[in-house]
């Protein structure tokens, strides 16, 4: 995990950065880690899981999962 974060953290900028992501990770993977920050970003806006699930056509599991990390985040 130290790699990856020395990888990302040294992108000069936004475009390098996003070029490092797209060569990291397929588009798939990429669409599913833009609906895990939705889900943060709801989750913190208080909008309940079964809401967020239906919202974004994704299973209440990794909308329970998106609340536990927020909540490990939180804790940092």
């Amino acid at each position: 995990m130290k790699d990856l974060v020395q990888f990302l953290t040294e992108a000069s900028d936004d475009v390098v950065l996003e070029k490092r992501l797209k060569a990291l990770l397929t588009p798939k993977e990429i669409n599913e880690m833009q609906h895990r920050l939705q889900i943060l970003s709801l989750l913190e806006q208080g909008v309940p899981q079964r809401d967020i699930a239906k919202q974004l056509g994704v299973g209440i599991a990794t909308v329970t999962r998106g609340s536990r990390a927020l909540k490990e985040l939180k804790e940092i």
